[in-house]
């Protein structure tokens, strides 16, 4: 009885608290950081009110700025899907760059070279966007699938493979492959046919919102219901967190690496496709340069959870659109913005932190995103 006395009952805030705040950890993270990317900014001398009102201003503060931020957006949150669907096979997929480049290249070449209605023309074109990233993807999981090639050291060194070659294709003279030769520059390729440009329309005099937001959106959806509503996506899942059992189960875990890194390298690809179609027009090798680690620090900060993508996605884009504002506004370098998103990415990595700070448990076993089993080990 006096046992029973002394223990404390928690309070049913603190009961509802325990249950329900461990998914509002990334929020937490974005928050925390702010505010250390705040007191960086107060001890270096400027404004940090200032500077986040001209934050806000500059990605979501007009309708303007909102299209811009929607444009940017796009292609984080369809490589954030496929880094995201990679950690959900339990492969550390970086090559996402890489894997958008040689979509480029593919859709490039259907968007300058067939003369087809803009019904056939669009939707064969991000085709060939994904083909080549899957092309690219699957052999990096081919690679380790056969051989047992760490997917991180092949998609890193692919990517190099991936820029490079397309730097070539662009800018050789003899024989003269992709690069436009009334380009005075050198460095782009053809502008793609009018068929093949992704439809919109002008926001603000200055912004062109084309189609490529839906369609990221609807490849979350696809994502989604790909990997809780389909046998490949329990079985991706499966082998992703327990390879073994995936084995025991009659699951083909090779068979599922390929499918899982093709799957990942094909959404990259239509990442790249739908900037030529929607935002470039040509191709250059300056394209989304960094996207596919950034596309990383997206997928980590929702979970891999691929509704949730699309609100870090929308987010990582507002921190790129607004970050020109916010540093004539405060009188700050554009640098602050790369302190502000690494910190998110720390606090995102770091969970115990947050947790620590604002009295959230520990999440059960099973809550957390299966990262790459292959990773260190």
């Amino acid at each position: 009885m006096s046992e029973a006395k002394g223990k404390r009952e928690p309070s049913s805030i603190g009961t509802l608290w325990g249950r329900y705040a461990s998914p509002l950890v990334p929020v937490f993270a974005v928050f925390t950081a702010l505010v250390v990317g705040a007191l960086i900014i107060g001890l270096t001398g400027g404004d940090w009110l200032a500077a986040y009102i001209g934050l806000w201003e500059g990605s979501f503060g007009s309708w303007g700025a909102l299209g811009n931020t929607v444009v940017r957006s796009s292609p984080y949150v369809i490589c954030g899907l496929a880094v995201a669907l990679g950690f959900k096979g339990g492969i550390f997929n970086i090559g996402a760059e890489g894997q958008l480049y040689i979509g480029a290249v593919f859709t490039i070449v259907v968007a300058t070279t067939l003369h087809l209605p803009a019904i056939i023309h669009i939707p064969l074109a991000l085709a060939a966007g994904m083909l080549g990233g899957a092309l690219w993807g699957g052999l990096a999981g081919f690679l380790k699938a056969r051989t047992g090639a760490h997917e991180v050291i092949t998609t890193i060194m692919l990517n190099y493979v991936a820029l490079r070659l397309t730097d070539w294709l662009i800018k050789s003279k003899q024989p003269r492959i992709l690069g436009d030769p009334t380009d005075t520059t050198g460095a782009r390729t053809h502008f793609i046919q009018e068929s093949a440009r992704l439809p919109g329309f002008q926001i603000a005099d200055t912004t062109h919102l084309h189609l490529g937001i839906l369609i990221a959106v609807a490849l979350a959806f696809v994502v989604w219901w790909l990997l809780y509503k389909t046998t490949v996506g329990f079985e991706l899942r499966t082998a992703g967190a327990n390879p073994d059992a995936a084995r025991y189960a009659g699951i083909s875990v090779p068979r599922t690496i390929v499918l899982t890194m093709a799957l990942s390298g094909g959404l990259a690809g239509i990442a790249g496709a739908g900037e030529i179609l929607g935002v470039r027009y040509a191709l250059s090798s300056d394209l989304l340069q960094g996207l596919g680690f950034d596309a990383i620090a997206v997928a980590l900060l929702a979970r891999s959870n691929p509704m949730g993508i699309i609100a870090s996605g929308l987010l990582w884009g507002g921190l790129l659109t607004g970050a020109s504002l916010m540093q004539v506004r405060a009188n700050l370098s554009i640098d602050v913005i790369k302190i502000v998103q690494a910190l998110i990415i720390m606090f995102v990595a770091t969970d115990q932190i947050v947790r620590f700070i604002y009295r959230i448990p520990k999440t059960k076993p099973g809550e957390e995103t299966s990262l790459a089993r292959g990773w260190g080990g």
